[in-house]
């Protein structure tokens, strides 16, 4: 059984696109970063959903090009004294509670996620106070309160196996923030879940009527599909999966050519992964479509190669990551559970 909440979700403004740098501009910065990331003992981990240009530098520079756990594993790995983090807030919070010694830097902490801004901390707690009986469970792409909050942190790589765990114990569950990957998990594992109705704003908008007319025109194209998106664009899907688990789907199909439903920044490590396919960005344009974020994050899209040198050249307050020991200790609880599982599932 599954119950789906509607808590109205606000249209979140978008931030204004950072201004373009010349080619002399972007030779200068990335000099720039390089020599401060030596001078500070410095290292970048970033988003497969930024900028491919920021993604080249971090892997350039000694950095990792990973998604949200991942980056947050490796800078607690890494023997820098401080991580720029570049993604969004939920990611460089993350980072911190797993490296509270270490200074971690994000080009702007204006940089959100609409999954995180649509579960806002009070109101998710009186919800869960309201279901005293479910087992609480938040998606990665949440505040370290609302992690805090949680039994379990999860990523999208390991949600079906988590939930289908839990349920094997009969356990009821509470799912936030994404409602398509809580649908999505929800009909893989037959689960009793009550369902936070977040969504993410890139994910949301790829349109079913534009990609049936998108397959039709490469037919022997497999798609692969994020499982934040719509069922309908799911029910598409030759593969579906979190975004390591579609590049490596890419790497290892068939198909010489690919339409891919996540953000565009992920073209980046998919095509080094796949030199010799064809990749396309699978449409949001189609019927009441606004292309609002044209499957690229505005707010990933604010970690720019100016941004990034402002950040390690000041250390100042609009840069720097704060968890307080509190919240910390509170939310490494489920992140200790949900990476303690992934051991279990990597093991077997």
């Amino acid at each position: 059984m599954s119950v789906f909440i509607d808590f109205n979700q606000s249209i979140y403004p978008f931030p204004a696109k950072p201004m373009r740098l010349n080619t002399d501009e972007k030779q200068f910065y990335r000099e720039r970063i390089k020599a401060l990331l030596i001078e500070k003992n410095a290292v970048i981990v970033a988003h497969y959903y930024t900028d491919p240009e920021i993604q080249a530098l971090a892997e350039e520079t000694g950095g990792c090009v990973a998604d949200s756990l991942e980056m947050a594993r490796f800078g607690a790995r890494h023997s820098a004294a401080t991580l720029l983090v570049a993604g969004v807030r939920f990611m460089g919070e993350t980072a911190k509670i797993l490296s509270p010694e270490k200074n971690v830097l994000m080009p702007t902490l204006d940089a959100e996620c609409s999954l995180d801004l649509g579960c806002p901390e009070e109101d998710f707690a009186r919800f869960c106070d309201e279901h005293p009986d479910r087992t609480v469970v938040v998606y990665a792409n949440t505040s370290a309160a609302v992690k805090a909050r949680a039994d379990w942190v999860v990523t999208s790589s390991i949600a079906v196996e988590l939930i289908d765990y839990l349920d094997s114990l009969g356990e009821k569950i509470i799912w936030a923030p994404d409602r398509h990957l809580g649908r999505y998990v929800q009909q893989k594992t037959g689960a009793d879940i009550l369902c936070w109705q977040g969504a993410c704003i890139v994910h949301d908008e790829f349109k079913t009527q534009s990609l049936s007319k998108m397959k039709a025109l490469y037919p022997e194209a497999a798609v692969l599909v994020h499982p934040e998106s719509p069922q309908a664009i799911v029910d598409f899907a030759d593969v579906v999966g979190s975004t390591s688990q579609l590049i490596k789907a890419a790497q290892t199909l068939p198909n010489k050519s690919l339409i891919v439903a996540t953000d565009k920044g992920i073209f980046y490590k998919m095509q080094q992964a796949c030199p010799e396919k064809s990749l396309y960005i699978a449409p949001t344009a189609g019927e009441g479509a606004t292309c609002r974020t044209c499957a690229h994050c505005p707010w990933m899209a604010m970690n720019g190669l100016k941004a990034i040198t402002q950040a390690l050249e000041s250390y100042g307050e609009q840069h720097q990551i704060h968890v307080s020991d509190n919240l910390r200790e509170k939310a490494m609880l489920p992140l200790n559970r949900m990476l303690d599982f992934a051991e279990s599932l990597s093991a077997k």
